[in-house]
């Protein structure tokens, strides 16, 4: 199985795909398109990171670089590093999943996602470099003499950042619980809220390698609900393991998700006059309440597919400061270069405190969402762009059936996976029940393709290769 670029970078399993000797090609390609000097790194919490971050140094050395090494930390946090010194930047992280896959993310100089024609020219030279076993010189002893650490500078520089982005207002007198999901925030956010004077609680802070999202994080909120109806907090924030997005809970233990947290800080701006355009751009995913509740306090809504690459772009192109997605990864554009779960948490506790409201209170006025339903077939691997466009054609008269019994009273969507081997099925609804019972159907049209043309398209890869 060979390495793609997927909508956030490179990802794959380290026990049979992401070795070091890949990493080391990939590096050497990014350094030679991003720019060799003092080319930043940084990495999650997992077991596999240290040693593919030696691999990405050496590859930046392989092209003749320096390079920086950052540490432990988010992938905001490595974001903010490249737009402060102006130099590309790589994160080994996985984000989301779980402590055997990893994978590398990328910057180019001044914090930004990169070009599809950047990513492309990077996949050309990584194939080839991987393929002729050439992706290093000077591996270890030599290599680090070109590696200069700067961590500890890098984590005071994000801090502080964070901190400057409400205006000199404190938490104090706010109960909060952070679920730092054992990744990455673990050597930031305590530093964060603990300066913004909250009264905090915190869960999974202490990663060994192995249990980086393992029942906790934003994929699984039932530890962080507990333990903030225990101790009677005002307000629950569950990280990922990079800590690019951010889920919250009330005081009850309700979710609020990245359209709920979107929709808080939206209006707000929109309240303060300060939502450029008042236009908020979001993707397909967002949930149709959110539409009708930006339309209804005359907010515009841009649609983008899914990924926060693609919020990202639209909001550079448009002059926009605002979006995000449901997953928790939000953007405030004037703030930073990408989406940060810290700066969301801070913003979306800063409005807390601005309207000395509480967070269940401003999700119900914010949004209500319909009935939504989201079930994940999986398949052998990432699909290719053939196998999408098979998987549209398939899907596309069984969309337009489950629509037509809607009756323009919810949505359907099916769409692969950019990041994990899975198709999506979503389906909103006025009921539970019936957004259920459609999206069962489709799921089960999707596994037949996922048994049929996809397994055929399988041969004819391995055929080939």
């Amino acid at each position: 199985m060979r390495l793609r670029f997927g909508t956030d970078g490179v990802r794959g399993d380290t026990r049979t795909v992401l070795s070091a000797q890949a990493v080391a090609a990939l590096g050497r390609a990014a350094a030679e398109i991003l720019g060799d000097n003092a080319f930043a790194i940084g990495r999650d919490t997992r077991v596999s990171g240290a040693a593919l971050v030696g691999a990405m140094h050496a590859g930046v050395a392989a092209a003749g670089g320096s390079s920086v090494d950052l540490g432990i930390i988010t992938t905001p946090g490595v974001a903010r590093w490249c737009c402060d010194h102006q130099v590309g930047g790589a994160v080994v992280s996985a984000s989301h999943n779980p402590w055997h896959d990893n994978g590398v993310k990328f910057f180019a100089a001044g914090g930004s996602k990169l070009t599809e024609t950047s990513q492309q020219e990077i996949q050309r030279r990584f194939d080839r470099y991987l393929t002729a076993g050439d992706t290093s010189r000077g591996l270890a002893e030599e290599c680090q003499k070109s590696v200069i650490d700067r961590h500890s500078q890098a984590l005071s520089n994000h801090c502080q950042a964070l901190i400057g982005s409400i205006d000199g207002r404190t938490f104090a007198g706010l109960k909060i619980v952070i679920d730092l999901a054992n990744g990455a925030a673990t050597t930031i956010a305590k530093r964060v809220f603990a300066a913004l004077d909250a009264d905090l609680t915190v869960i999974h802070d202490s990663p060994d390698g192995y249990n980086i999202n393992a029942g906790c994080g934003s994929t699984d909120l039932k530890s962080l609900q507990v333990a903030v109806v225990e101790n009677s907090a005002d307000v629950g924030l569950a990280f990922d393991g990079d800590a690019d997005r951010v889920l919250a809970v009330d005081a009850n233990g309700k979710l609020v998700d990245g359209d709920g947290i979107i929709a808080i800080c939206a209006l707000d701006r929109h309240q303060r006059a300060m939502l450029r355009a008042n236009t908020v751009v979001v993707t397909t995913m967002t949930n149709l309440g959110f539409r009708l509740a930006m339309d209804a306090a005359g907010i515009k809504v841009v649609e983008t597919e899914v990924g926060d690459r693609y919020v990202l772009e639209t909001l550079n192109a448009n002059g926009l400061e605002l979006g995000g997605e449901q997953s928790g990864h939000v953007i405030f554009r004037d703030l930073a270069t990408t989406g940060d779960g810290l700066l969301t948490a801070v913003q979306l506790i800063g409005v807390m405190v601005r309207r000395s409201s509480s967070l269940a209170a401003l999700a119900s006025n914010a949004m209500t969402a319909l009935p939504q339903v989201l079930t994940n077939v999986a398949v052998p691997k990432l699909l290719s762009q053939n196998e999408t466009v098979a998987l549209r054609q398939l899907c596309a008269p069984l969309v337009d059936a489950a629509g037509a019994r809607l009756a323009g009273k919810g949505r359907v969507l099916i769409r692969p996976s950019g990041t994990e081997p899975l198709i999506r099925v979503m389906v909103e609804a006025e009921t539970m029940t019936e957004a259920q019972m459609e999206a069962d159907a489709l799921a089960e049209a999707v596994k037949l393709f996922a048994e049929g043309s996809l397994a055929a398209s399988n041969q004819r890869s391995e055929l080939a290769d």
